[in-house]
């Protein structure tokens, strides 16, 4: 496996982290390339993470403001543009010159009574319908200028969205509407859900509410061509604890996995609920149908991390991990059981495919994965290339120390085969505490980067990106 670092990689080196935020905005207009970028590559690929203008006590990383971080790429050239997303809740710290909100929203004791609004759009970032968006699962969209990145603000479509709005709706490829859902939708910490949808136009045109079995924090759905599901895990949401200063969210697996399934055409209230084994997952990497039988592969782990129990036990680290595996839900049969599967013992997260097969049948798939030869709790250190079965395809992994991102595909061309392209991930180099942008050939990932983009800082660890094709 190319990548792997001969030398025992000095203490000092191993102990580094990519976590703490970079304490400014710059732009890069020419970066140094190793290698050739391919000449197909004219776009952006727009990053989003956690990036904290104040610290605040009993932050979690989870809720720094959002950061984006833009590498233009345009005949074999490469530039680079960060910029904080100026929230309500960044404009006000930056005029205090201080933080004003704590851990997941919550305000300081001495924070103006006027500023309301903790909401920090530092998940996932995405493009439609001509629109930029900036998204966490908490609040309303933010939207983005494309070139500049400044901050427009909330984007309501037109005053018809109300409440959250999830960090990863689903683009179907064939029709071009946008489907979206948003947790405690009746409020904090609320067992209520809203579903809705965006068409390729950008008009909402369906907003629905539902009550799930119990309150629970879902990242991710899962969307077919004809069907969309909602799965509703574990990981519990409870006021009273909140109240009672105990976790608010918590790990209860006594109250099973529950995924309930809709068709799109249908009606909220159709909506039937299939059941499993306890587990956690944030992130989808694709679902689809055959015949009556709905299969999702998904990054599952037998307990979340960075949750506790209700009284405050950790979770099991060595379960803390996720790997890939397949549910498989049969519609015409006689269970309202689900069938859980994993497909391969590599820890991994950040799954990916190329996303004009999202919600059909797909052959080729991508994620950052750990050394399977390092330790259990290891960074993602590389890139796994599985096909249609979860089969490994290719593996390519990082000198000892470095870490990388999610990776983003990238087509050769619209009219391309599925997997024919390029798959972009941020790279953190150990060693010289730097970034580079590594561009691989999608299916070929074991061969290592055809070109390598190098930016003389960090890019901080971070969640989600994406691809924007120049216009």
């Amino acid at each position: 496996m190319n990548g792997q670092s001969r030398d025992p990689a000095p203490q000092a080196r191993r102990e580094r982290s990519n976590l703490a935020p970079i304490p400014f905005e710059c732009d890069a207009p020419f970066l140094k390339i190793t290698g050739e970028l391919p000449r197909e590559l004219n776009g952006t690929l727009y990053r989003n993470g956690p990036n904290p203008q104040f610290d605040a006590p009993g932050a979690h990383w989870f809720v720094g403001d959002g950061m984006l971080h833009a590498f233009h790429l345009e005949n074999g050239r490469a530039s680079y543009r960060n910029r904080w997303i100026r929230t309500p809740k960044f404009e006000a710290e930056r005029r205090a010159g201080r933080a004003l909100f704590g851990g997941f929203g919550r305000k300081l004791p001495d924070a103006p009574v006027d500023v309301t609004d903790g909401g920090v759009a530092n998940t996932n970032i995405i493009a439609h319908a001509g629109r930029l968006l900036a998204l966490e699962e908490a609040h309303l969209p933010t939207e983005i200028e494309p070139g500049t990145l400044a901050t427009t603000g909330y984007h309501d479509f037109g005053g018809r969205l109300r409440g959250a709005f999830t960090a990863h709706p689903k683009t179907d490829p064939v029709t071009g509407e946008l489907l979206f859902f948003g947790y405690n939708a009746a409020g904090p910490l609320t067992p209520v859900l809203s579903y809705g949808t965006v068409d390729a136009g950008g008009k909402l045109a369906r907003f629905d509410r539902f009550e799930a079995p119990y309150a629970s924090m879902v990242h991710d759905f899962i969307v077919t061509a004809n069907h969309v599901l909602f799965p509703i895990l574990p990981l519990t949401g409870s006021i009273e604890r909140a109240m009672s200063g105990k976790p608010p969210y918590a790990w209860e697996p006594d109250k099973g996995a529950h995924v309930g399934v809709m068709k799109r055409s249908g009606d909220i209230k159709d909506i039937v609920w299939f059941r499993g084994d306890a587990c956690y997952v944030f992130h989808i990497m694709n679902a689809w149908e055959d015949g009556s039988r709905i299969i999702a592969d998904v990054m599952q782990f037998d307990e979340p991390p960075l949750f506790p129990h209700p009284d405050g036990r950790p979770t099991d680290p060595t379960k803390s991990r996720a790997r890939l595996c397949r549910w498989t839900f049969d519609l015409a049969g006689s269970s309202d059981r689900f069938t859980q599967t994993y497909l391969d013992d590599l820890t991994g997260e950040f799954p990916r495919i190329d996303d004009r097969r999202a919600g059909l049948a797909s052959r080729h798939g991508w994620y950052a994965c750990a050394n399977p030869d390092g330790p259990l709790f290891g960074a993602l250190s590389g890139l796994a290339h599985v096909d249609g079965a979860g089969a490994r395809r290719g593996t390519y992994l990082l000198p000892d120390g470095d870490s990388l991102s999610e990776p983003v595909f990238v087509p050769r061309s619209c009219e391309a085969a599925e997997g024919d392209g390029w798959l972009l991930t941020v790279v953190w180099r150990a060693d010289s505490n730097t970034n580079d942008l590594a561009v691989f050939n999608a299916t070929d990932v074991g061969s290592g980067p055809v070109a390598l983009v190098h930016l003389g800082h960090r890019v901080p660890d971070g969640f989600h990106g994406n691809w924007v094709e120049a216009a």
